[in-house]
């Protein structure tokens, strides 16, 4: 993709997380963009993602609708408020609630395809739809209400709000 990812708009004081933090060698480092209204995201799981031979882990899918969520959370609030994304004050979510239907076994081997709709963006609060696909099926359904994050989680040389 020829666009900047959502996760590397974020400062590097708010880049650590293990499911998106671009600054997190031992993490997922997942990467969303925009495409048209949705937001998607590509991750190839490796074998160490296993839940029984030849399917993956649902915690893992978890994951990625969480951060996948959350980034396009992000994007999301700076589209609603008209700025380019990473801009200051930067904008970062995080999760309030996350729900998540896992509708088959996702195979292995597969690259998986996360896909998110915003479906309502408030001052304060994002809620995004996500389906995570593999081999053209949806394997797990999502959806993540994200809000911003709290003051007393951010580190001091933020000024996310």
């Amino acid at each position: 993709m020829n666009q900047k990812a959502f996760q590397d708009s974020y400062p590097d004081e708010l880049s650590h997380c293990y499911g998106c933090g671009r600054l997190n060698e031992q993490g997922l480092q997942l990467k969303s963009y925009w495409d048209g209204e949705e937001a998607v995201a590509r991750f190839e799981p490796g074998p160490h993602y296993i839940a029984i031979p030849g399917y993956v882990y649902g915690g893992l899918l978890a994951s990625l609708i969480d951060c996948h969520g959350t980034g396009t959370a992000a994007a999301a609030a700076y589209r609603a408020a008209g700025r380019e994304l990473g801009s200051e004050p930067p904008f970062r979510f995080v999760t309030a609630s996350l729900q998540v239907d896992y509708l088959r076994p996702t195979p292995l081997g597969v690259p998986l395809e996360i896909r998110g709709r915003v479906e309502e963006v408030k001052a304060r609060k994002v809620v995004v739809s996500a389906t995570v696909t593999a081999a053209g099926e949806i394997c797990a359904r999502g959806r993540i209400v994200a809000v911003r994050i709290p003051e007393n989680m951010l580190p001091p040389a933020s000024g996310a709000t």
